[in-house]
């Protein structure tokens, strides 16, 4: 039966492209639990942003070796995916190459450059696999990466490298048929490719028979291991490959190191000095900062989901550095975590049902936030225009102004800020004391 192959591709990319969907439309569900941001001003910076960082990589190229190999790995993946759309429809259709008939020269053209691509993919994966298994450098062997997360970036790079290698051994097996039935009508003539021509006379002396086996072979793990691959994203941080576009784009605009004004305080101190501007009547208790992800802004939640978990940002944090518990990719991890599994206690519960944990405490500790030195590097340094910075000093804020948990040094200065308008434990009076030395 002919037809049959058409009619479990068509049930099989269905069934694929229905999980991924199910699965992307639940992380929005899960970014849109964080409160409302505005982030839509400047949008010229918002597409220069996004051309630069997502596409460009811009950051990446402070280490243009690394970036180099990188944009390699990146952009040969995704252009060479869009070869997809012809094993979608030659699928669909039942045809082989279906648009060599139109393309001619230009297809010949293209698949040499995908493969390429597919070469500078292979060599790119390597080395990355070696760099994290072999050479071992330091940010992808600390402490916050055990467990799953090593094996997750591994397991891409080795997906990518058999999905290359299936690419150039089917166009290998199709070359090699073409030379041994120059007539074929279901292998069209398309002229030699750059790799896999060469790799076709390993397959000289290959019955046609076995060669076409070795090709469906390659063309159906191929298709099979880019579904796979399509629907492991939503649980791997190679979410990034879709997230860092809008992530780049709502990068929030402010001058680094500008903390985001607290209303709910500035309100509070407005009610003490004017009491007639106090709304009347019993209003909602004010939440100052976070203590879960339900605190934080929409844009945080993204940011979590959009983490490279490159390390970056921890090799640029000076607390990381010195031993301090605080990593701020971890942070991030952390607030991933705890974000999918509040999502999922909404999807079963309809809404969200106490589980006795929050994102302080249950997952990141009052020793990491506490280490932090609000120096920004986190956010410098991050490819993708994640802020860390911006999670830990919602967290830290619901720390002392929700639970007045503080180190007895921060209390002192609060209590000389609140009496004395100022850090130190001096009278306002005696403000101008050590003016009057001068004047002798």
């Amino acid at each position: 039966m002919q037809i049959l192959p058409q009619i479990i591709f068509v049930l099989l990319a269905g069934f694929a492209i229905f999980l991924f969907t199910n699965n992307i439309i639940q992380i929005k569900k899960n970014i849109l639990l964080g409160k409302d941001e505005d982030l839509s001003d400047n949008k010229s910076q918002r597409w220069k942003n996004l051309l630069l960082l997502a596409f460009g990589q811009k950051k990446m190229f402070r280490n243009p070796l690394v970036a180099v190999l990188h944009f390699f790995v990146y952009a040969g993946f995704i252009i060479i995916n869009i070869e997809i759309l012809e094993i979608i429809l030659d699928g669909i259709l039942g045809t082989h190459r279906l648009f060599l008939p139109f393309t001619g020269e230009f297809y010949t053209f293209l698949i040499n450059f995908f493969e390429i691509l597919a070469a500078a993919v292979l060599t790119g994966c390597a080395i990355f696999l070696i760099r994290r298994n072999i050479l071992k450098i330091k940010r992808f062997i600390s402490h916050d990466l055990d467990g799953w997360p090593r094996s997750d970036a591994n397991y891409i790079l080795i997906t990518e490298i058999i999905l290359m290698s299936l690419f150039l051994t089917m166009n290998a097996a199709d070359r090699a048929i073409q030379i041994q039935q120059p007539l074929s009508e279901h292998y069209h003539q398309t002229g030699n490719f750059i790799i896999s021509g060469g790799l076709a006379t390993m397959f000289s002396h290959v019955s046609v028979s076995t060669l076409i086996i070795i090709e469906r072979s390659c063309w159906w793990l191929h298709i099979i291991g880019i579904l796979a691959f399509l629907n492991y994203l939503p649980y791997s941080k190679h979410l990034h490959i879709i997230l860092a576009f809008p992530n780049a784009y709502y990068a929030r605009l402010a001058p680094l190191g500008k903390m985001k004004n607290m209303e709910n305080v500035q309100n509070e101190v407005k009610y003490m000095m004017q009491p007639e501007l106090a709304p009347t009547g019993t209003a909602a208790p004010m939440r100052f900062g976070a203590k879960d992800v339900m605190d934080l802004s929409w844009k945080s939640l993204l940011d979590a989901y959009t983490c490279t978990e490159c390390g970056r940002c921890s090799a640029a944090c000076p607390a990381t550095q010195t031993g301090k518990l605080l990593s701020p990719r971890k942070i991030m991890m952390d607030t991933r975590d705890r974000l999918n599994e509040v999502g999922k206690n909404i999807k079963a519960n309809k809404t969200f049902k106490e589980d006795g944990k929050t994102l302080v405490n249950d997952y990141i500790s009052t020793e990491e936030l506490r280490a932090c030195t609000t120096c920004n590097a986190c956010v410098q340094e991050c490819p993708v225009s994640i802020s860390p910075l911006n999670i830990i000093l919602e967290l830290r804020r619901s720390l002392v102004m929700e639970d007045s948990n503080a180190p007895q040094e921060w209390n002192a200065m609060f209590s000389n800020i609140e009496n004395n308008f100022a850090p130190w434990k001096l009278s306002p009076d005696d403000r101008d004391n050590w003016a009057k030395e001068m004047e002798n």
